[in-house]
């Protein structure tokens, strides 16, 4: 429908929170992100203001979020914005940015990730991010190459 899907770039600035609903996982964390531009007196990159937002997560995502992010990781985050304003308690008005997301990822212009893809049904315990001991890796690795005088080789027939 008429929703205002974003995609914003900035650091993780509080630890996820995660909670089992009765709808199901969610988690939450603040998202700091702070404009840079280009200080053509000094010659040097400055930073501007920086906008918070609370991003929010569902279900999958949810657990995913809680077991892989920290203070201070590099985020890119894919969403639905959703801007509040509430008066608390008789003061004076009070506006929040939120972000419904949809993807969120590490930032890797600014540094490397390593990615485990998780099974239908399996969840990573929030905080833990590491498959537990039972789970065998497969093996990555490109078998050695047998040595020359040890290759066999096949005749080639030309006709």
């Amino acid at each position: 429908m008429n929703e205002t899907i974003i995609s914003v770039v900035g650091n993780v600035a509080t630890q996820p929170v995660y909670r089992e609903l009765a709808t199901g996982p969610s988690a939450r964390f603040r998202m700091a992100v702070t404009s840079r531009y280009l200080d053509r007196e000094k010659n040097v990159w400055t930073d501007g203001h920086t906008n918070f937002f609370t991003v929010w997560a569902n279900r999958q995502l949810a657990t995913n979020t809680a077991a892989s992010l920290n203070v201070g990781d590099p985020v890119v985050v894919q969403g639905r914005l959703k801007v509040r304003t509430e008066v608390r308690e008789g003061q004076q008005s009070w506006t929040s940015a939120d972000i419904d997301a949809v993807a969120i990822g590490h930032d890797l212009a600014r540094g490397t990730s390593a990615f485990r893809r998780t099974k239908q049904g399996e969840a990573l315990t929030p905080g833990a991010g590491a498959p537990s001991q039972s789970q065998s890796e497969p093996n990555w690795e490109t078998p050695p190459a047998e040595p020359a005088a040890q290759q066999r080789r096949e005749p080639v027939t030309v006709t």
